[in-house]
């Protein structure tokens, strides 16, 4: 296993700042692991691209993985160029246009489609073109294990997947796979349980299946993740069934890999302390507004558990550009490092330039401890954006 410095020992100093830090030990010590469940569970596993995308760590990947996941033609070629054309590349998208499925077929080994009406579409170019790929129906087995509405992939009237419902067994003719994706954060157990119901509405049809795939969500890293159980799961899976099954986690890969690197800008007043930093939670930590959760930043702790408690502010206009209330041992001043942690996954592909503001570099802490600058952005990579 793959030795981790312990956060505390960073010199977080040497770091650019605004900066996402990768650490590449966090990173293979995560893979090592979702390797270990690919051989113990015979399936595969690969990378979701939604939830991690840092191009600049794929050949760390490509070691572990036998590939990843897209939802779009600029994914399934960032898959293609920089993880290796060599590598299955499954794409499932909840619409293709005419335009963009022409350009993503000749990339992908298998492609899975949201409805039966997209599957008739294009199902003479995906099966008999001149690119034939193996092809999947995603379907919506009905069962939330997700909380939080905005990723509940299950909730009602969810445009995600088809119901038993809307299921058209007369058009499975060239389909070889299923697909359902119902989790995020989960353990093994909302898994299993999901697996029943999938089983129970769907369990007919996989006979005439080459593949399933049990989707993402799959919190496999996380502390106290049942590991054997996702083993066992999917090994039961395998021998009732005798199908080949895919997993695709994304966060789990980039689960606590890095941090966001800040510094305090100003210190203000408004019948509390504010702390004004160089990064922002609408631009730089969009999720953190749409779980909603809060971050954990390495020297903070919850308002007056410490001497100095401050508001933590971004660096945009908008009004309700507010990170949170953290209290501190030592009073905070223009320059003092604040460090986010856990800013890898679903934080890096969800920024924006908003505002303008300075989007934070790239960096990754490789093994020996050598920071490296991955990419800097400035004017340039803002007016792309925009004509």
């Amino acid at each position: 296993m793959t030795h981790v410095t312990p956060a505390e020992d960073i010199d977080f100093a040497k770091v650019p700042s605004p900066c996402f830090l990768l650490d590449e030990g966090r990173l293979r010590k995560n893979l090592e692991l979702i390797a270990h469940v690919q051989k113990q569970a015979g399936c595969t596993i690969i990378l979701a691209l939604k939830a991690f995308a840092n191009w600049s760590a794929f050949p760390i990947v490509a070691e572990y993985l036998r590939g990843a996941t897209a939802s779009s033609l600029n994914e399934a070629l960032l898959v293609h160029n920089e993880l290796g054309a060599e590598k299955e590349l499954h794409v499932y998208a909840p619409a293709y246009s005419d335009a963009e499925f022409e350009r993503v077929l000749p990339l992908a080994s298998h492609i899975t489609f949201n409805s039966f009406s997209q599957w008739a579409r294009f199902r003479e170019r995906a099966k008999f073109g001149a690119h034939s790929v193996s092809c999947g129906i995603r379907v919506n087995p009905e069962h939330s294990e997700v909380g939080v509405g905005i990723y509940n992939a299950c909730t009602s009237g969810s445009r995600l997947g088809t119901t038993r419902g809307e299921f058209r067994a007369d058009m499975l003719d060239g389909i070889d796979g299923l697909h359902f994706h119902n989790l995020c954060e989960s353990g093994a157990d909302a898994l299993e349980r999901t697996v029943a119901t999938f089983e129970e509405k769907f369990g007919e049809f996989i006979p005439r299946m080459k593949w399933v795939n049990l989707g993402g969500g799959h919190l496999i890293t996380r502390e106290g993740y049942d590991v054997e159980k996702l083993i066992d799961v999917v090994r039961r899976f395998k021998a009732r069934w005798g199908v080949d099954v895919i997993l695709e986690p994304g966060e789990a890969i980039g689960w606590r890999t890095g941090w966001l690197v800040s510094s305090v800008l100003d210190v203000t007043r408004n019948g509390l302390p504010i702390a004004l930093l160089d990064v922002s939670v609408s631009a730089h930590m969009p999720d953190c507004l749409e779980m909603p959760y809060r971050p954990t930043i390495l020297s903070g702790a919850m308002p007056d558990e410490r001497a100095h408690t401050y508001r933590i502010g971004g660096s945009t206009c908008l009004a309700g550009d507010v990170i949170g209330d953290y209290s501190f041992d030592a009073p905070l001043q223009v320059g003092t490092r604040l460090v986010f942690d856990d800013m890898i996954h679903y934080t890096m592909v969800k920024t924006t330039f908003f505002n303008g503001v300075q989007h934070p570099s790239i960096a990754h802490r490789e093994l020996d401890g050598t920071i490296r600058i991955v990419r800097d952005f400035g004017y340039e990579d803002f007016k792309a954006r925009l004509g």
